[in-house]
């Protein structure tokens, strides 16, 4: 049998083939195009190319201020929350150690697991591996906390007491930190590098002023977090009273000096350690616009306040006056839905949850799993996707074409209905010849014998022409 006979005699064969080969060079294509892609953002700067320079980043348009003359952080950068526009930088992306900054990615990780009003009895175990010189806020062992009132320990008094104790809650230090890491890669926070949840000095642990931006502009999309970094003041549950066998309690007071002070602001965390130096990212809001800063390491600890309070003013009478510098890139992660009242949280329902998921998708090959856009995982990027998914679609409809064209047995007909007996007459139903199989569908097959000779005369000549055309 010739090969050109089979494409002249069966076109259906032809469009088949055509609809793999087409599905085939889609994906080919795209494949090429998502390692291009990839490698480019693998040889870009996050947010634009400007903020990886080591000077200072302003694109003033007419009638724009003049930056502050007396800005002395080795790293800064101030951005509209809303938009994401970086309006002024300076060595934005200059990985430095950032003190108790970067709770707020201990706050962005942890906090939306476990209800605030949920009590823990805290151990010494829990407390036992608070490094000598942290901040605390005075968690005491063998008595019970709400877990708003251990984050209001973190939030205020940077409390490493409250952060160990609310980590051990979540599974250990470790697997605390390693979600904080996870974390930071869905924000695209490259330049962060977590070895301890608290941001307590350790040799590798670092972030950056476009990093730190980056987490607190996450975490002020959720309210309680919001909530936490706003109170200005709030009592804190003490020990037992010798006397009166009573829980006491004491004044705690958030330790940002801008809070209160400088108008509108809303938070966020600053820090300070001796290796660190002061650290600082706040945010505020005037005339319906909100404004991210963060200052890193200047030349002393009282004038990162100053410096900020600096920016978001010049923030604020710059914006519409300036081009962006650079981007505040988006959360890679899918929005996680509200727990259900009742439903358990934490990292075991966590793990419960996305372990199937993550299970079933790592089983598929990389054009049929959930697009990514940078990151996040062996899938394709989005356009990629949706290209490779419309190859498999037409490849589909070749192959449901060539399945139609092959059916060529006519369908059964119907049996004819019994004629009803004669009244008074006593009749016994005859006994079928043959009893077809029930369908997929329920029905019967019911092919008689003249249904059965009828089928083998059409397969004797179809086998018939099959041999005339052989020997031709």
């Amino acid at each position: 049998m010739h090969p050109t006979r089979i494409s002249q005699k069966s076109p259906y064969v032809t469009r088949a083939a055509a609809g793999a080969a087409a599905s085939a060079l889609v994906l080919a294509v795209g494949a090429s195009a998502a390692l291009a892609a990839r490698a480019q953002d693998a040889a870009g700067v996050v947010g634009g190319e400007r903020l990886g320079s080591p000077d200072v980043q302003v694109a003033p348009l007419s009638g724009a201020p003049a930056l502050p003359a007396e800005l002395s952080g080795r790293s800064w950068l101030v951005a509209d929350a809303a938009t994401g526009e970086v309006l002024a930088a300076r060595n934005a992306h200059q990985p430095m150690p950032p003190a108790s900054t970067l709770k707020m990615l201990f706050a962005d990780t942890v906090l939306p697991k476990f209800d605030r009003s949920q009590e823990h009895q805290v151990t010494p175990a829990e407390l036992a591996g608070v490094g000598a010189g942290s901040s605390l806020v005075g968690v005491k062992e063998n008595l019970p906390y709400r877990v708003e009132d251990l984050w209001r320990g973190v939030f205020l008094s940077s409390g490493n007491d409250a952060v160990h104790v609310l980590a051990h809650m979540n599974g250990g230090l470790q697997q605390t930190v390693a979600e904080m890491q996870a974390r930071a890669r869905t924000l695209q926070a490259k330049d962060t590098r977590v070895l301890s949840p608290d941001g307590y000095d350790m040799d590798g642990q670092v972030s950056s002023a476009y990093d730190l931006t980056l987490f607190a502009r996450a975490g002020l999309a959720n309210a309680d977090f919001r909530s936490y970094c706003a109170t200005r003041t709030a009592r804190f549950p003490g020990g037992l009273d010798k006397l009166t066998g009573q829980r006491t309690t004491f004044d705690i007071a958030n330790t940002d000096r801008l809070l209160g002070k400088y108008p509108g602001l809303i938070g966020v965390k600053n820090g300070y350690t001796t290796n660190a130096g002061a650290t600082f990212t706040g945010a505020a809001e005037r005339g319906g616009r909100t404004l991210l800063v963060t200052v890193m390491h200047p030349e002393a600890q009282g004038k990162v306040y100053d410096e900020a309070a600096s920016l978001l003013d010049w923030g604020f009478a710059a914006a519409g006056k300036v081009q962006p510098v650079g981007q505040l890139v988006a959360d890679t992660a899918a929005p996680a839905s509200a727990p259900a009242a009742g439903a358990a949280t934490g990292p075991a329902s966590a793990a419960a949850t996305a372990a199937p998921e993550a299970a079933a998708d790592s089983q598929l090959p990389p054009w049929s799993r959930p697009p990514v856009l940078s990151g996040g995982g062996p899938g394709l990027a989005p356009a990629v996707w949706t290209a490779a998914l419309l190859g498999t679609a037409l490849a589909a409809w070749a192959g449901a074409r060539t399945t139609a064209r092959r059916r060529t047995a006519p369908m059964p007909a119907p049996a004819p209905a019994p004629v009803p007996a004669a009244v008074g007459t006593s009749v016994r139903p005859a006994t079928p010849a043959h009893r077809g199989g029930a369908t997929a569908l329920g029905g019967a097959t019911g092919l008689g014998a003249r249904g059965r000779r009828h089928l083998a005369r059409r397969a004797r000549a179809a086998l018939h022409s099959a041999r005339t055309r052989r020997r031709r």
